[in-house]
């Protein structure tokens, strides 16, 4: 037996050391993504019917869209987390690490001043919000609601500037290590959730330090490690600000936001116009069967995420074979990747008896178009995710301002005047998201054959 597993191991060994560097280290990566997402999502299954034991539905949908109406504020960032991404993974390929400390010093002392200037600015405006008519909760909350934003709010604004490590591993090729990281936080909350439905009555405000404020303290603790060890040379310094160069940072890196700010509007809309039509209620069904094939997404996401910053330093070094052949392997892997779909929905009735039980009833026609909806999205992210990491992104910006116009309207006419409910939303979502599967791979093409021009090669 001892000799049937070491065998075993070096099979699988050689294989993830055989081919060009660059696809030993995606290799590696994927391997190690897949055992912290599988884990990962494991808690996340966990955590569902954990934190509907300790919160009620209604407290739950609350919770689902506080998360959403914070993760708006996400596009503050006005692209310099993907412009890092880009020019750090440059810099790299280059050989330049002093500039690329720059880039690194710069991003994160902007960052910190945009995010203390909203901060203080959303503690003001907060206090003369009504959070129950905004949250449609249910009244009596106003003054927990009021304080259970703020608190979120907070420790969003500062774990968003402390994720930047995340941005610079990825950019690094290593986006296995900040999967990890985010495991080990998922994990610590879960537990922390674990004993609140031991030792606690139900408080939205306990739930919500439990999982925004854990991530806050993980990712410090990251950032103060990784900065003293491993990237100690591209460790921010005030020495190594430089303003000038945040033109480099933000040609690339305006776009990435306006483009960001779409997938804001459209995933995040969601939920509140959900709660706004059917309740707080309804928004559980529609999360919980996100999740589920969300499973999916995550699946694909594990293969393309090492790729990004892959195809920067690859289409700098002019290795086109090398981009051709990848797309080639990611066009077989989705086809299984929609087998395994189409078996999800089929199996999808069973697993959610399963998963729980009786607590909501997720209508067959909402778990339908998540399917299509995640196939669609995965198809699109093969070429999506080249055309970011070589900074193509005019043609996804201009579709963006488009799609973000039309997203609500979309939403509730298919939801509402159509009288799809939920699952009406998710068919709006697939529309305007229709850049990826459509038009992205002829983009792609044309950039491969060297035809592209004007607007398909910007």
């Amino acid at each position: 037996m001892p000799a049937v597993i070491n065998k075993f191991i070096q099979i699988i060994s050689g294989l993830l050391n055989k081919g060009h560097a660059r696809s030993v280290r995606t290799k590696k990566n994927i391997v190690l993504s897949l055992g912290a997402k599988g884990l990962s999502i494991a808690i996340s299954l966990l955590m569902v019917p954990l934190t509907l034991d300790y919160l009620d539905n209604a407290r739950y949908g609350i919770w689902l869209t506080i998360s959403s109406f914070v993760g708006w504020f996400s596009f503050f960032d006005v692209g310099l987390g993907h412009g890092l991404r880009n020019r750090f993974a440059e810099a790299l390929a280059k050989g330049k690490f002093k500039l690329a400390r720059i880039y690194v010093s710069t991003t994160y002392a902007i960052l910190g001043i945009i995010m203390l200037f909203v901060g203080l600015l959303f503690a003001g405006v907060s206090t003369f919000v009504n959070w129950t008519s905004v949250f449609n909760a249910p009244a009596g909350m106003e003054r927990d609601l009021g304080a259970l934003v703020l608190m979120v709010f907070s420790f969003f604004c500062i774990q968003f500037v402390l994720d930047l490590v995340g941005v610079i591993l990825s950019a690094d090729q290593k986006p296995a290590l900040n999967d990890l990281f985010r495991l080990i936080s998922s994990a610590i909350s879960l537990l922390i959730i674990y004993i609140l439905t031991k030792t606690s009555g139900s408080s939205l405000l306990l739930f919500g330090l439990s999982v925004s404020g854990v991530g806050v303290v993980v990712f410090l603790l990251i950032n103060l490690i990784l900065f003293n060890t491993k990237y100690k040379r591209f460790a921010p310094a005030p020495g190594y600000v430089r303003f000038r160069y945040a033109r480099n940072l933000l040609n690339l890196g305006v776009q990435f936001f306006l483009i960001q700010i779409l997938w804001i509007i459209i995933y995040s809309t969601d939920n509140i116009i959900i709660t706004q039509l059917y309740g707080p209620e309804a928004v559980g069904p529609y999360n919980i069967a996100f999740r589920y094939f969300g499973m999916a997404t995550m699946l694909f996401n594990i293969l393309t995420a090492p790729l990004w910053s892959a195809y920067t330093e690859a289409y700098v070094k002019k290795d086109f074979d090398w981009i051709t052949g990848t797309i080639r392997k990611m066009k077989l892997a989705w086809v299984l990747l929609a087998f395994g779909c189409v078996l999800m929905l089929l199996i999808s009735p069973y697993f959610y008896k399963l998963w729980i039980k009786d607590k909501m009833v997720i209508p067959f026609a909402l778990s339908f178009w998540m399917c299509i909806y995640v196939m669609a999205i995965t198809w699109g992210s093969i070429f999506v995710i080249f055309l970011n990491g070589i900074g193509k992104v005019r043609m996804q910006l201009y579709f963006a301002v488009f799609a973000g116009i039309l997203n609500i309207p979309l939403c509730i006419l298919f939801a509402k005047t159509f009288g799809m409910g939920s699952a009406g939303v998710i068919v709006a979502t697939i529309i305007c998201m229709s850049y990826g599967p459509l038009l992205a791979p002829l983009q792609y093409s044309r950039i491969m054959k060297g035809t592209a021009k004007g607007i398909w090669n910007k």
